[in-house]
């Protein structure tokens, strides 16, 4: 998959074309009867989402998700509370908006022209384009001309106006069905998994599931980039929507877009179906015997960030050795080592140990000024090229305008330290920036793909327990199913297509 793209240029011109089209009509600090003063009076903000990663959904810190912070923040704006209330798809979703019985949508909807009768829709705040997806190591189609099977996608979605367009213009051949009961996540692993041969989602939804369902291949764009949006009613004062313009205007100017997009987007776009798929299977197969000492050693991250960190380290491998001497699972140096009391560093317990008390050790001296969420992904860079090329990076970055305090902005500048121009002004010059760059982007993509991959187990696990339940009252008789007997439909690697 191509690398996800923030175009804030095309988010720009779309919130001034917006602005600009809806000015004459904007009174949003009007009488008791506008729909921002029900709001503010009710003292709650009312929003439907989809709970799906990224937008909104529960990890081991609580609940997260970039359409959850947006809509908490603005609740916030506004002075009032947040209220969410989930869906299971699309369709759900806008009947509950034009039925009034919620505010708003805030679950990355893609901006539909056939919407807008009756609804209004916020300032863009990222951009996706419209893929369609086929199982891996089927026959690739090449265009919507020569589909070998039914292209199915979920009812209400935008893809369904792109394709009308595009049979009436392009394709007059092309068919497809629509289904109410299904999620586009659903559909998405029904085709991982064999069970269809086609559906079209957004980029970043495929981007979420091909980490846990890797089988899911792209074939192509059928659209250009697109701006994702906020959807809410269309009403004769049109006052939330001024303090939406509002309120993004202010995130965008204070750097608080660009940080939550860079949280929950910026590492997502790039993806390796056999690297992926051998971290799957180390899940199954060689994780359950490290788990324990992840859970015991990891104090300040959660052990799941810790086991990714040491699998980007080691793939799992107590013996790795690299060329330059450092061993293994949190692959130590002699020296770090010695310093922490590790006498063996091939002995698994002593350097998951090791590592993660480094670990804790570099997050403490971090400046108190970076953001506590922060702070791991500054001392990541440390433990990988050092903590004084690390100092170096956020040099640079203040040297720019940008802020060293930020890790969307510090991010920006760790491939500079490999270029002459940019490390002769540094205090202790070259480093090997791009690496410590990638080994971060890649931590935050396996640790993306063990949630999600153990999310998913649970939730089969807790199926495969409902169905012997009912068989059980059925007078059928079922052996239980352990946690460690569930394992997601994975077949043996072919060469990807």
């Amino acid at each position: 998959m191509k690398p996800l793209k923030i175009n804030y240029l095309f988010i720009g011109v779309v919130t001034l074309l917006l602005a600009l089209a809806m000015w004459p009509t904007l009174q949003w600090r009007g009488d008791n009867s506008t729909q921002l003063q029900k709001i503010k009076q009710r003292g709650v903000l009312n929003v439907a989402t989809l709970n799906v990663t990224p937008y909104y959904y529960q990890s081991s810190t609580g609940t997260d998700g970039l359409d959850y912070e947006l809509a908490k923040l603005f609740a916030d704006y506004l002075g009032v509370k947040l209220n969410i209330e989930t869906e299971h798809n699309v369709t759900s979703l806008f009947t509950q908006l034009e039925s009034g019985e919620t505010d708003m949508l805030a679950a990355g909807l893609i901006f539909n022209p056939e919407r807008m009768k009756n609804l209004n829709v916020g300032p863009a705040y990222y951009s996706v384009s419209q893929q369609l997806v086929y199982r891996q190591n089927t026959p690739k189609p090449q265009s919507l001309n020569n589909l070998k099977g039914k292209l199915t996608v979920v009812a209400g979605a935008a893809s369904i106006s792109t394709m009308h367009q595009l049979k009436k213009s392009k394709y007059p051949n092309l068919s497809w069905g629509a289904t109410q009961s299904d999620s586009s996540v659903d559909l998405l692993k029904q085709v991982a998994d064999g069970k269809l041969d086609y559906t079209i989602a957004d980029s970043v939804t495929i981007a979420m599931v091909q980490r846990v369902y890797p089988n899911l291949a792209v074939a192509f764009d059928i659209t250009e980039e697109e701006p994702v949006m906020w959807y809410v009613r269309k009403t004769a004062d049109n006052s939330l929507d001024a303090a939406m313009l509002n309120f993004f205007n202010q995130i965008n100017e204070d750097g608080t877009l660009a940080k939550l997009e860079e949280k929950y987007l910026g590492h997502v776009g790039e993806f390796d179906y056999v690297d992926t798929k051998t971290f799957l299977n180390a899940i199954d197969n060689t994780l359950p015997g490290l788990k324990p000492l992840f859970e015991k050693y990891a104090k300040g991250i959660d052990w799941r960030l810790a086991a990714a960190i040491a699998y980007q380290e080691s793939h799992w491998n107590p013996t790795a050795t690299s060329a330059t001497g450092v061993r293994g699972i949190m692959m130590l140096t002699r020296s770090t080592a010695d310093s922490l009391g590790v006498t063996d560093r091939l002995d698994p317990e002593q350097s998951i140990r090791g590592g993660l008390t480094y670990l804790e050790q570099l997050m403490t001296k971090i400046p108190d000024r970076v953001p506590e969420e922060e702070k791991i992904w500054f001392a990541l860079i440390a433990y990988n090229m050092g903590y004084a090329h690390m100092l170096d990076a956020r040099s640079l970055t203040a040297q720019q305008g940008g802020n060293p305090d930020s890790w969307v902005d510090v991010k920006k500048r760790l491939t500079m330290l490999t270029q002459k121009q940019y490390y002769s002004k540094t205090r202790y010059g070259y480093a090997r920036g791009y690496q410590a760059y990638q080994f971060v982007e890649n931590i935050r993509r396996y640790q993306l793909s063990l949630e999600g991959y153990l999310q998913e187990k649970d939730r089969q696990l807790a199926k495969a327990q409902e169905i012997s339940k009912q068989d059980a009252e059925l007078g059928k008789s079922y052996p239980a199913i352990k946690p460690n007997q569930v394992q997601l439909r994975q077949p043996i690697p072919e060469e990807p297509n």
